[in-house]
Parts: structure tokens; C-alpha cells; sequence
């Protein structure tokens, strides 16, 4: 009983604290500090101690995930620093119209983060456009993050093929690829779009009848005119990572990332050298956005590493793995639920994977379901308040508070990413 208050206790108070900007960094050992406690885990003594305990989960996910988030944030910033993204998002808002600020904005973010660029490189770097669409269309500023979030952490993020490291963590511990189960997730995927667009629009509709109305904040930023690429040369880079990182999976594995993102990076020096406006200048910006991204991440894997050495998570877990019925429904659950705990998708695979994975290849389901199972699931429950990119877009980027602009974020980052699982987990059963 001790080992679940003291699990829950932390995780809760992670939550809090994590909401009213608290830096992960030191909330997320001190509340890893309460379920240590509470579970007679020793603060130096032994082996399986705290220190060593919550280092071995941060260490080891910045070890093994490092270099994805380096060349990530480095194409980011490139493609930032070039006006690469800006031209592309350009494109697409002069090709659909200001009438369709919403549908633009989505666009704009799915399409980056598919073709690899960083998910809070693209939030950033959409922010400015969105802010303008929605002055423009006169709609109610605090649904920006949610519109953000939806374009870049749902059905592009855990889809088939993306380049997304939520896509690529279980080809590790599953020998499978990152277009495993390409079918059922082109499927969920354009179900979670279509669903997940229509909520938004009649989320914001609903709004605007209200009386909701867009209002100007004097920190509000300008988009600088400046000379733009053309955008054919923003999508050319986005096309060779998606393109090496198809070709080279099968041969290199989860290493086939690496490869693409660079080839991505060389391409974007090459087609837009003459558009850099600070060349070095993107290079230590971006390096320093991937060692605070990783360490971010890592600081909240460290708190599920002392998590998952406690009495309370190896009972729920055990409990999870023995559902009796469709197995994939188990995997789901176990997947979401330390998804939920981290506030991380890619540190809840971390976590989850190497405990759950022997455990249902045993039982014989389909490694390529799995995978697409795992990927879906860790980007559901992962965007509770605490979740990093969450708190991110809405502060930091947005300058919101959750009480205003976190219903929208949940609505489509956590309750459509579940209907699609669902839609999976069914299909995957019935065919």
C-alpha cells in the first residue's frame, strides 16, 4: 500500500510541480526522491540504489537516442535558420486561403514532422504563422497549442514511416521496421485526422459563438520579411529523410535515422547554402535545443527508472501483461499507462519495452502489430499536463496558461490518439 501512495504521491506532485514551471531537471529527481523513499529504495548504499538507479535510466536514453535528437534539432534549425519551414508553410496558407487558418496550420506542422524536422522545432517555427492565421481569421488565440500539437504529435507522429524516434524505439527490441503495419496505421491515421479535425474546428466554432474573439498581445512577434527560398527547396530535404530512412532500414536498423537525418542536414546546406542567415549561430542553437530536449526527456525517464523498481509498478505490470483475452490490449494499456506516468512517449517505450516485449513474443503476437500497437499507445496518455512538449507550446511558445488551452491540447492529444488505438487494436484483431 506504502509503495503505490508513494508512487502515485510522486507522479502527482510531478504533474504539479511540472505545471507551475518547475524545471524537469530538478522536479524530476526530487519527486523520483518520494517513491525512492517510499519504497526503502537506499539513497547511496547497495547496488540498487537511488543514484544509480535514476543515472542508469537518464544515462542509458541519452546513450542510445542521442544522436537522433542532435541531428533532429540541427535539421530544425536549419530549416528554420534558411527560412526553409517559413517558405513551406507560406506555401501552403497562399494555397488554401486565410478563410482555412486552421486546416493551414495543421498542415504546415504535419508535414514537417514528418518529414523529420523536431517536434518542438516545429512548434516553434509555426507559432509565428499560426499567430498571424488566427489574428487574421479572428479566432480565439488559446486554441494555437492544441492546433499545434494536433499537426505534429497524433497522426503524423506515431504513424508508419515517420522519422519520428516515437516510431523508431521499438525497432530496437522488436527486429521490426518503422513502416511496420503500414496498413492499419494509414487507416488510424487518416481516421485521427479527419476526427481530430473536425473536433478542433467545432471546438473553436463553439468558441466564436460564444463571443471568443482573437485579442493582440503586445509580446506578440512580427514574421520578418526577409528572402525567402523557394519551397521546393524546403520539401526536397524533408523528401531524402524519408526517403534514406526507407531504403536503409532493413540494413542498419534504428541506425537508418542517424543516416537520414544527416543526409537531410547535407541537403539542406546544399539546396538553401546561400539562405543561411547565421549558419553557426543554428548550429549551437540547435545543439543546445537537443541537449536541453534529450535531458528533458532523460530527467523524466530517470524518475520511471526508480519507478519501475518499485513493488507497486512490477504488480501493475504483471497485472497489465495477464489480461485475459486480446494481448495487444495489454500491451496498449502498459504502454499508455508509463507513457502517462514519464509524461514521455519515447521514454515510456524506453521503459516499457524491454520489461513487455520478450513477454508477448512469447505469446506469439505479431511483432510488426506490436510495433504499431506500442507506437500509437505511447502518444496518447504521454500528453498529460507534465508532458514536456505540452508545457513547452503552451507557455513557453504560446505564452498560455493550461487553464485556458490545455481542454483542446487533451481533447486531441489524448482522447482521439485513444480512439484510435482502439480502431487499431480492433482491426488488428478482426483481419
Amino acid at each position: 500500500m506504502l509503495s503505490m501512495t508513494g508512487l502515485l504521491l510522486g507522479l502527482v506532485l510531478l504533474i504539479v510541480l511540472t505545471i507551475r514551471g518547475m524545471n524537469l531537471f530538478i522536479a524530476a529527481p526530487l519527486c523520483a526522491l518520494i517513491v525512492a523513499f517510499t519504497n526503502n529504495i537506499p539513497l547511496f548504499a547497495g547496488e540498487q540504489n537511488f543514484v544509480t538507479l535514476y543515472m542508469n535510466g537518464f544515462s542509458g536514453f541519452i546513450a542510445a537516442w542521442f544522436f537522433m535528437f542532435l541531428l533532429g534539432a540541427i535539421f530544425g534549425k536549419f530549416m528554420e535558420d534558411t527560412g526553409a519551414a517559413d517558405s513551406l508553410a507560406r506555401w501552403i496558407v497562399d494555397k488554401l486561403g486565410f478563410k482555412q487558418a486552421v486546416l493551414a496550420v495543421v498542415m504546415a506542422c504535419a508535414i514537417l514532422t514528418y518529414g523529420g524536422v523536431s517536434l518542438f522545432v516545429v512548434a516553434f517555427s509555426v507559432y509565428p504563422m499560426a499567430l498571424s492565421l488566427f489574428k487574421d481569421a479572428n479566432l480565439p488565440r488559446r486554441f494555437i497549442p492544441a492546433t499545434l500539437a494536433f499537426g505534429s504529435v497524433t497522426f503524423t507522429m506515431t504513424s508508419a514511416g515517420s522519422p519520428e524516434i516515437q516510431n523508431w524505439i521499438p525497432i530496437k527490441y522488436l527486429g521490426t521496421s518503422p513502416f511496420a503495419a503500414w496498413e492499419v496505421s494509414l487507416v488510424v491515421a487518416v481516421f485521427m485526422a479527419c476526427f481530430g479535425y473536425w473536433w478542433l474546428k467545432r471546438m473553436i466554432g463553439k468558441a466564436v459563438a460564444d463571443g471568443e474573439v482573437f485579442d493582440a498581445r503586445e509580446h506578440d512577434p512580427d514574421i520578418p520579411e526577409r528572402d525567402y527560398p523557394n519551397p521546393i527547396t524546403g520539401l526536397i530535404p524533408l523528401l531524402v529523410v524519408l526517403l534514406l530512412s526507407f531504403f536503409l532500414h532493413d540494413a542498419i536498423a534504428q541506425y537508418a535515422l542517424i543516416v537520414a537525418l544527416a543526409g537531410g542536414v547535407l541537403a539542406l546546406m546544399i539546396v538553401n547554402y546561400r539562405h543561411f542567415q547565421d549558419m553557426p549561430k543554428a548550429i549551437n542553437t540547435g545543439t543546445t535545443g537537443a541537449l536541453v530536449a534529450i535531458g528533458n526527456t532523460a530527467a523524466v525517464v530517470g524518475f520511471g527508472s526508480i519507478a519501475k523498481n518499485t513493488d507497486a509498478f512490477m504488480s501493475t505490470v504483471d497485472l497489465m501483461t495477464q489480461i485475459p483475452g486480446n494481448e495487444l490490449l495489454g500491451a496498449a494499456i502498459a504502454v499508455s499507462v508509463i507513457a502517462g506516468l514519464t509524461g514521455s512517449a519515447s521514454g515510456g517505450q524506453a521503459i516499457v519495452l524491454p520489461l513487455v516485449a520478450p513477454h508477448y513474443l512469447d505469446q506469439g503476437v505479431e511483432p510488426e502489430e506490436l510495433h504499431r500497437i506500442v507506437s500509437i499507445s505511447s502518444g496518447a496518455l504521454d500528453s498529460l499536463p507534465h508532458n514536456g512538449y505540452v508545457v513547452t507550446t503552451i507557455r513557453a511558445i504560446c505564452r498560455e496558461t493550461h487553464q485556458a488551452a490545455y481542454g483542446p491540447v487533451a481533447a486531441l492529444t489524448v482522447v482521439t490518439p485513444l480512439i484510435g488505438l482502439g480502431m487499431a487494436i480492433t482491426l488488428f484483431t478482426l483481419f
